[in-house]
């Protein structure tokens, strides 16, 4: 289900500023690209506070960006990254982590072995950035996802441009397909950013990038001491 606890107006300004200046003990990430370091404190963090379970999906995620995915095309990187996330359990942030709205670090969705929709879309970008996936073709965009007719919620999902003006491919964590987004007409797009800038849907505007993020410093200062703290 998409996650009803999304605030598209505040969190997509706080996310446009974390991919941009996201920086911590285990993912930094530098302009077009993404380093991730999973250190045995990180690890042993993870073990201690989540269980043997923990490490053994923080393991894989280090053996899935230990392969580089230097000899595997874009698509075979995309399937490969969604599969790995999608088995990960759908928890909304209320049941999770007690809180209306909270937004993971690929560690801690991993760990904890739960996420809501932006923790998988989070997850998927900088897993694939850090597989060499330029950030120009990535983008993760919130939508409105027909849940019923005429229901709609807030939903959140990855999506890749092979080309700037080719139709996306949708990676979303509802359905384990992959489908470009002609395929998806229960998703209407809202907004969409990444590491490079915040834009309008272009149903919604005209597809310049929009002024977004600074009022929600707040938001972002507080994740990115907790991620400076991580597991220490």
């Amino acid at each position: 289900m998409p996650d009803r606890g999304v605030s598209l107006r505040r969190t997509a300004g706080a996310l446009a500023i974390a991919l941009a200046c996201f920086v911590t003990g285990a993912v930094s990430v530098l302009s077009d690209e993404a380093v991730i370091v999973l250190s045995e404190k990180v690890l042993a963090g993870a073990e201690r506070k989540y269980g043997a379970d923990a490490r053994k999906r923080l393991t894989a995620w280090r053996l899935l960006l230990a392969s580089g995915g230097k000899t595997q095309s874009d698509l075979e990187k995309l399937n490969l990254v969604n599969n790995f996330f999608n088995r990960v359990p759908f928890l909304s942030d209320a049941a999770h982590w007690s809180r209306e709205d909270y937004w993971a670090t690929p560690v801690e969705m991993l760990a904890s072995n739960g996420g809501d929709c932006e923790d998988f879309s989070i997850a998927k970008y900088f897993t694939l950035a850090a597989l060499g996936i330029p950030i120009d073709r990535m983008k993760i965009t919130y939508v409105k996802a027909r849940t019923g007719n005429p229901v709609t919620e807030a939903h959140m999902v990855l999506t890749y441009y092979a080309t700037p003006a080719a139709m996306p491919l949708v990676l979303d964590n509802l359905i384990p397909e992959i489908k470009p987004a002609g395929e998806r007409p229960d998703l209407t797009p809202v907004y969409s950013f990444n590491g490079d800038g915040l834009w309008l849907a272009k149903e919604r505007g005209d597809g310049k990038p929009v002024a977004g993020g600074s009022g929600n410093i707040g938001f972002w200062r507080d994740l990115k001491e907790r991620m400076g703290k991580e597991f220490q």
